[in-house]
C-alpha cells in the first residue's frame, strides 16, 4: 500500500510540472494558433533567473520568503520574454504558419546556446529551500517534499486560470476566441490585443515550472526546457487543444503511467507507454480528451 501511496504522489507531482508547461502551450494555441516551440525557453529562463535572483537580489535566497521572491523573480522573468516574443517575432507572422514553426524552432535552439554561453552547459546545483529536501510521511509513504510543492503549486494555478478565464472580461474574450476567433472578430472584438496577455499568461506558468522543476530535480541546465516540452506537447494533444482542464486530466493520466510503468517496468518504458497513449488518442478521438470534434 506504501507504495502505491509514494508512486501515485510522486506521479502526481511529475503531472503538475508537465501541467505547467502544458497550460500555456494549450491557451497559446487555443487562442492564437501558433505551436510555440520556443516554449521551453521561457522555462529555461524563469529556472535561471529564479537560481541567479537566490544569489543576487536582495532579500531572496534558498529559505523562507526569500525563495518565494526569487521564484516571483523568474516568474516576471518568463512572462517578459513571453510578451517580447509574441510582439516581436509572432504578431507579424499570424497569417503565415509555416515561418511561425520556423522562427519558435529557432529562437528555441538559439535560446539554448544563449543559456549555455551565458552558465554553461553543466547542470548547475538548485538553490532548494531546506523544506523541499525532505519527505512527509503519508499512509506509511514517504512522500518527497518537492512533489507536494508542484502538486499544490499546479492545483493554485489551475484554479487561479479558471477562475480567469471564467470571471474576468478579458478570460471571457479569451475563452470566446478559443472556441470562434473568427465570430469574436465580426463582433468588432480584437482578438490580438488578449494574444500577448496570453503568451505572457503561459510564459509565467512556463516560468514557475522552471523555478518548481529546479527544485524537483536539484539542478537547472540549459536543455532541460526542451526534455519537458516534448512531453508537454503530448499533455497538450491528449487533452485537446486549447482546453486548460484537458491538459490537467491528461497530465495526470501522463504522469501516473509513465511513474508506474517505470517502476513495475523496464527503465524508459513509461515513456513507450506514453507515446502508445498518444497514438492511440490520435486514432480514436484525435480532437482529444476535452477537445471538440471537428465537422465539415
Amino acid at each position: 500500500m506504501s507504495t502505491f501511496v509514494l508512486l501515485t504522489l510522486t506521479g502526481l507531482g511529475l503531472a503538475a510540472l508537465y501541467f505547467l508547461v502544458a497550460s500555456g502551450l494549450s491557451l497559446v494555441f487555443g487562442l492564437a494558433d501558433v505551436l510555440n516551440f520556443a516554449h521551453g525557453l521561457f522555462l529555461g529562463v524563469g529556472a535561471y533567473a529564479t537560481w541567479w535572483a537566490a544569489g543576487h537580489v536582495p532579500g531572496a535566497g534558498p529559505t523562507g520568503f526569500g525563495f518565494v521572491l526569487a521564484a516571483a523573480f523568474g516568474v516576471a522573468a518568463g512572462a517578459l520574454v513571453a510578451a517580447l516574443v509574441e510582439l516581436v517575432l509572432i504578431r507579424p507572422l499570424y497569417s503565415r504558419t509555416i515561418e511561425q514553426v520556423l522562427v519558435t524552432v529557432g529562437l528555441s535552439l538559439a535560446g539554448v546556446a544563449l543559456l549555455q554561453s551565458t552558465w554553461g552547459a553543466d547542470p548547475r546545483p538548485f538553490p532548494r529551500p531546506e523544506w523541499t529536501r525532505g519527505v512527509t510521511d503519508i499512509g506509511d509513504a514517504y512522500i518527497p517534499n518537492a512533489s507536494l510543492l508542484l502538486i499544490i503549486a499546479a492545483a493554485a494555478v489551475l484554479t487561479l486560470l479558471l477562475l480567469f478565464l471564467r470571471f474576468t472580461r478579458v478570460g471571457l474574450v479569451i475563452r470566446a476566441g478559443v472556441e470562434n476567433r473568427e465570430m469574436v472578430t465580426a463582433l468588432g472584438i480584437d482578438v490580438r490585443k488578449a494574444f500577448t496577455l496570453v503568451f505572457a499568461i503561459g510564459g509565467a506558468a512556463a516560468a514557475l515550472a522552471g523555478a518548481l522543476g529546479g527544485v524537483y530535480f536539484g539542478s537547472v541546465s540549459p536543455g532541460q526546457g526542451g526534455s519537458l516540452l516534448i512531453f508537454a506537447f503530448i499533455v497538450v494533444v491528449i487533452g485537446g487543444m486549447g482546453s486548460v482542464v484537458g491538459s490537467a486530466y491528461a497530465a495526470v493520466a501522463v504522469g501516473l503511467l509513465q511513474q508506474f510503468v517505470n517502476y513495475y517496468g523496464t527503465a524508459g518504458l513509461g515513456d513507450i507507454c506514453v507515446v502508445a497513449l498518444l497514438a492511440i488518442v490520435l486514432l480514436f478521438r484525435p480532437q482529444g480528451i476535452a477537445g471538440r470534434a471537428v465537422t465539415a
